[in-house]
């Protein structure tokens, strides 16, 4: 029964996000693939704004919409204007691979220099992890 439900706790850590690996999005999820709101990881108690499923995304992805600056977003990541009219909390990246550390091949993010950043401001490397749109 316990190793039943350790396997089961650490599938769900990497759907959702929770990888260990340094950086502050993807341990919170940012990004990461889901079907319903229940699937992505949730900041503590005052410790952020929740994310919620954005199905508007292929594959879902966890995180926070309607951000107006950088502030609002978890650590690694940014307040990009979408072409969809909305802002949404993406990662920030250097090169794809990072996008994708909590979604499948089928539902890639791309490293995107084509984006604008709510506070007018570029990050260090100006890239954000862009999702592709469900439609």
């Amino acid at each position: 029964m316990r190793i039943a439900t350790l396997i089961t706790l650490s599938a769900t850590l990497f759907a959702c996000g929770g990888n260990d690996n340094g950086n502050s999005a993807d341990n919170f999820g940012v990004g990461a693939e889901c079907s319903a709101d229940g699937d992505c990881l949730q900041p503590l108690a005052d410790a952020g704004p929740a994310q919620h499923c954005l199905l508007q995304f292929k594959g879902g992805y966890c995180g926070i919409e309607n951000c107006q600056v950088n502030a609002d977003c978890p650590n690694q990541s940014a307040c990009v204007m979408h072409t969809d009219g909305h802002n949404y909390c993406f990662r920030t990246c250097l090169d794809k691979t990072e996008c994708n550390v909590n979604r499948s091949p089928d539902n890639e993010s791309n490293c995107s220099a084509n984006i604008d950043f709510t506070d007018g401001t570029k990050t260090q490397n100006g890239k954000a992890c862009v999702p592709p749109s469900a439609n």
